[in-house]
């Protein structure tokens, strides 16, 4: 999933202001909400998490789940993580390394699943392009200084599509190049301020308590004071010195984009994959390297939805025992390839995933029908997919985000996809995340603002994206098809929805700061995914149908 930079900028920007910029003082302004704040209820905790610990407590105590494999369609995971290896799937009849495909589907050595981005020596694509990049790569040579009317009627389509890509393009290069120069200069006056403050105040770090200690007499110290508080309270860091190291990764990612992801001549698939893009019916290519170059995304990802409940370490998951995590590997730093979403959402529903999470997206689909087939499949299979949103404060109803929620020419969405935006923890003006994508086809909101879980190397950490939103529903999709294993997709995705029930809290409309709109019509049910209603739900649904408990085929 594509990382927007707006909520950062609008921060650092404000970070440097005066202290009359901010509308709290220190000692007025709400602290951070609990660290993991989406398990708690709204109305017993006042924090708009979804209810997991209630739900645990008051309906699912003493009752038995079935086994839920979810598959995680992602950046690659942590397999090694303390609070992710008991809940891995793990293919029953696969031998590790022995260089056998043991169950003869068509990938050797899988056992926790398959890399899309790997070559069959071992090696994986880590950046990538942009869809925009390679389609004005691709496009540039056949159109560019031509005009539409030199051109036969069946290539004008074609051209038209060029002249829009390549608009973008230009736009995201633009873009990135400035948030460059406006976050290394940033970053460097933080890193200075935070530089002096430590000398003044003789601490090693500059927190919130440090900042207390800034002598108010002082005009000048009174407003650095409440600027730097402010700023820490709006990034959500703990300190001065993180929210630098935050601010030179973002640095470094934006540097990555303008030298990779943006780079027309760039192309580490040919060299490292080399399968034939194009030919979409191709499915045996890759390698079951299912960690690769960076898994932080897809741990942190995997780690909502289903870490750990019971081992008594880091954090908890909103899925419990035995819930399972096949990851798949198909999202570099870059956009992913068509091709690729739609072989691991097949491969997915193949090896017994009943739900599968989609924290990616981008908005142009050269194959767009192969997806849109194999999302097809896997609503034939009675499964439900998870997707994210996207960050770039957009109506998606007006722009399509890929995979689009309505099938091309289709009015109705696909009854087996949930599309997830992001909120935050106070039901206030902030409730809707600065950078959601929204609109009515956005089904619900779910927790995606600072959101702490599992990052590569058995630590944790802070998220923040729809990419986070849409593992929370995939989270509770999979609780209520562990303890309603008779549940479908239409089904689960129904429950889910009707979970969220409407909030008419005013709020400002993602990208637009000083528009104050009712966050009810933000998306299509107007609320906030609760799993205890949810579970509530789906006792109701099930209530005179025998509700099966116990094992199923799905898997450990």
């Amino acid at each position: 999933m594509r990382n927007s930079l707006r909520p950062w900028l609008a921060v650092l920007g404000v970070a440097l202001l005066p202290a009359a910029a901010f509308a709290q003082s220190p000692a007025a302004a709400a602290e951070p909400a609990p660290q993991q704040w989406t398990h708690l209820d709204p109305k017993t905790n006042n924090v708009m998490g979804i209810s997991t610990d209630r739900t645990y407590a008051e309906l699912l105590k003493g009752r038995t789940a079935a086994p839920v494999v979810v598959a995680v369609i992602d950046s690659g995971v942590d397999t090694t993580h303390a609070d992710l290896k008991r809940v891995l799937w793990h293919n029953p009849k696969e031998i590790p390394g022995n260089g056998k495909d043991d169950d003869g589907n068509g990938y050797v050595d899988d056992i926790y699943g398959w890399n899309f981005l790997g070559g069959k020596d071992g090696r994986n694509v880590d950046a990538d392009t942009y869809e925009e990049t390679r389609l004005v790569a691709r496009l540039k040579p056949l159109y560019e200084g031509k005009t539409r009317s030199s051109l036969p009627k069946a290539k004008q389509a074609e051209y038209d599509l060029y002249q829009r890509v390549k608009k973008d393009y230009e736009r995201k290069l633009k873009e990135d190049n400035e948030s460059l120069t406006q976050l290394t200069d940033m970053s460097g006056k933080i890193d200075f301020l935070a530089g002096q403050l430590r000398q003044l105040l003789q601490v090693s770090r500059v927190d919130t308590a440090a900042l207390r200690k800034l002598p108010s007499a002082d005009k000048q110290m009174e407003q650095l004071r409440d600027a730097m508080y402010g700023y820490l309270l709006a990034t959500g860091a703990p300190d001065l010195e993180t929210a630098v190291e935050e601010m030179q990764k973002a640095t470094e990612s934006t540097k990555r984009r303008v030298d990779y992801s943006l780079n027309l001549a760039f192309n580490p698939r040919a060299d490292i994959v080399k399968d034939d893009e194009n030919n979409v019916a191709q499915r045996n290519y890759g390698n079951p390297d299912v960690h690769g170059p960076d898994p932080l995304h897809g741990t942190h990802v995997s780690g909502i939805i289903a870490a750990d409940r019971r081992n008594n370490l880091g954090v908890l998951g909103v899925a419990d025992a035995p819930v399972r995590i096949m990851a798949v590997r198909a999202v570099p730093d870059g956009d992913e390839h068509d091709k690729d979403v739609a072989n691991a959402i097949r491969y997915a529903v193949d090896n017994g995933a009943t739900v599968i999470n989609m924290s990616f997206g981008k908005y142009y689909s050269p194959q767009r029908k192969e997806v849109e087939d194999a999302i097809r499949y896997a609503g034939s299979k009675g499964v439900l997919l998870v997707h994210a949103a996207g960050n770039e404060s957009n109506n998606i109803d007006q722009i399509d985000h890929f995979p689009a929620a309505v099938a091309e020419g289709a009015k109705t969405t696909y009854p087996n996809v949930l599309t997830v935006g992001a909120s935050a923890s106070k039901n206030d003006e902030k409730l809707a995340a600065d950078f959601s994508n929204y609109g009515k086809r956005v089904d619900v909101f779910a927790p995606g603002v600072a959101i702490y879980n599992t990052l590569p190397g058995s630590k944790y950490g802070n998220e923040s994206g729809t990419s986070m939103a849409a593992p929370t529903v995939a989270g509770v999709a999979a609780v209520l098809k562990s303890y309603f294993p008779q549940l479908q997709a239409a089904e689960l995705k129904r429950i889910i929805m009707q979970s969220a029930e409407p909030v008419h809290t005013k709020v400002q409309q993602p990208g637009e700061e000083k528009k104050l709109v009712d966050f009810a019509t933000l998306s299509n049910t107007g609320g906030v995914v609760n799993l205890y209603r949810a579970v509530q739900l789906a006792q109701q649904a099930t209530a005179g149908k025998g509700a099966a408990t116990g094992a199923s085929a799905a898997g450990k």
